[in-house]
């Protein structure tokens, strides 16, 4: 757990926390309070008000009504720079900093120590270092902050708030692109820095580290507080119950659903890949795909997994290999041919290879169906509105409407609009990337148990997810890459963890 408190004041307090969009009450007289020297976890569904209330707290939104008071005092942040002046700084998942300026132009942006009107360099670079110092951090200044990690990145947007004297700082979702080691640094720092008094209002999907790293936890639900409790007294069932609103007997049946208790898949593989290799990005790698399987593609991060898939789907060509479908060989060019075939692809990044954020939810939604039947067999108004309807009712799309632009949805909302997409196209095969990345603990509950459903109602599905738990529990068989090639394939007694580790890490012989 995050260990005792240092200080059990209230550095912040919201109350009565109101704010509505169109036809959307999104906060609803939500309290939060934050102490000095606590890491508050913030938690809840896609949904259900957690970047809402980040936005009013940071001067991104105007707050309807309620209150927020820093150290005793109102205030009443009007834009995230004033929120900075005020002692409340904010790091997002995606670095907010300059990627073509140096470390320490990016720490000292907008401040910098300047004399008769020049900038001091030496003093700023000296000052940067500094910063990076109190957070056991060494790196040079000097080179462009594109030129380090994201890990490293986040730490430069963390000793960019610490050097403006920031009281509150806000980690939105800070892990999601580190590895294990970037998270046990992270997590270092924030242990200093809550040593040191700061407040530190946290974010994240994932428990095992909202459990290990906070102090407290307040959960909200559909933009209104379920509670707030310390992590000592709360269990994970407890959590997941509270933020979905379903009772723990009908969670603990929801984490029940396991592919592998499924009747194990026979007959001829649907997909069979032989040998593909595209020269410095993959290669080769043999698998084979059934109907009413999941085949899991699993290794580090770099290990080739998405490029397999994008090279199955027609998006890369292969230098070297076979494709057979159902038996017969096939040359897949692009992906309107995969599609032609009845293959989907939900894409590791819905933001770039997802969503088109400028057409509703309906018009994303029939998108695949659309481009596979071509652009002169235009489906009706009508059939689409019956097709999102359909799929907003089955995988509990939360809106109000069809027509609501995709972009207003929550990330995990959005990807069940992906999902829908590639569903109302009826695939024979679906190739899932990442289909959890991102998205709250009741979500990804809900897409694995339709990974379930799928495969127990016939459909191949091809699987890529960087948590190997979720791997384990989510495939019939392991595919396990490193080097960008296949190393070892994993069924039956050896679907386990130690296993999977020692096949990712030695390269293990297939059995």
């Amino acid at each position: 757990m995050g260990g005792p408190l240092i200080v059990s004041s209230a550095l912040l307090e919201m109350r009565g926390i109101d704010k509505s969009f169109p036809g959307v009450k999104a906060l609803d007289s939500v309290d939060f309070t934050l102490r000095s020297g606590e890491i508050h976890a913030l938690m809840g569904e896609n949904g259900a008000g957690k970047s809402t209330l980040i936005k009013v707290l940071t001067g991104v939104f105007p707050k309807d009504g309620g209150s927020i008071a820093l150290e005793g005092k109102l205030i009443h942040p009007r834009t995230p720079l004033h929120a900075q002046t005020l002692g409340i700084s904010t790091v997002y998942q995606e670095v907010n900093l300059v990627p073509t300026l140096s470390v320490a132009e990016n720490i000292f942006l907008g401040r910098e120590p300047t004399r008769f009107g020049s900038i001091q360099w030496r003093r700023m670079k000296a000052a940067s270092e500094q910063a990076l110092a109190k957070l056991d951090i060494q790196i040079n200044v000097g080179r462009l902050l594109s030129s380090y990690s994201i890990a490293i990145q986040q730490m430069v947007a963390i000793a960019r708030a610490v050097e403006i004297e920031a009281q509150v700082l806000v980690l939105d979702e800070p892990t999601s692109s580190l590895d294990k080691d970037e998270v046990r640094q992270l997590f270092a720092v924030m242990q200093k820095l809550k040593s040191q008094g700061l407040g530190i209002l946290f974010v994240s999907h994932f428990l095992d580290q909202v459990f290990e790293v906070s102090d407290r936890i307040t959960i909200l639900r559909n933009g209104r507080l379920v509670g707030e409790r310390q992590t000592s007294s709360i269990t994970r069932l407890q959590l997941v119950s509270m933020m979905i609103g379903k009772s723990e007997d009908e969670v603990a049946v929801m984490a029940s659903h396991n592919v592998r208790d499924l009747p194990t898949a026979t007959g001829e593989p649907f997909l069979t890949a032989t040998g593909l290799t595209k020269r410095g990005s993959v290669g080769p790698v043999d698998l084979q795909v059934r109907k009413g399987e999941v085949v899991g593609l699993a290794g580090l991060l770099g290990s080739g997994r998405t490029e397999t898939a994008q090279i199955i789907f027609g998006v890369e060509h292969p230098d070297q290999g076979t494709i057979h479908v159902e038996g017969q060989p096939v040359r897949i060019s692009n992906p309107r041919k995969a599609i032609r075939l009845g293959f989907g692809f939900l894409s590791e990044d819905r933001k770039m290879a997802g969503i088109i954020p400028n057409l509703s939810i309906r018009e994303n939604i029939v998108l695949a169906l659309q481009a596979n039947r071509g652009w002169l067999r235009k489906i009706s108004q009508r059939q689409q509105q019956e097709l999102a309807d359909r799929y907003i009712k089955a995988l509990k799309i939360a809106t109000p409407d069809a027509d609501k632009p995709i972009s207003q949805l929550s990330g995990g909302n959005q990807q069940k609009v992906l999902l829908a997409r590639w569903l109302a196209s009826q695939p024979k095969l679906l190739i899932l990337d990442e289909p959890t990345r991102g998205v709250d603990v009741g979500a990804k509950a809900e897409i694995e148990g339709l990974v379930y459903q799928m495969c127990a109602d016939g459909m191949a599905i091809l699987f890529i997810s960087s948590e190997l738990d979720e791997l384990l529990r989510d495939s019939s068989r392991l595919v396990v890459m490193r080097d960008r090639k296949k190393v070892g394939e994993l069924s039956g007694d050896r679907l386990n963890s130690a296993e999977l580790m020692n096949t990712i890490a030695a390269g293990g012989n297939e059995r």
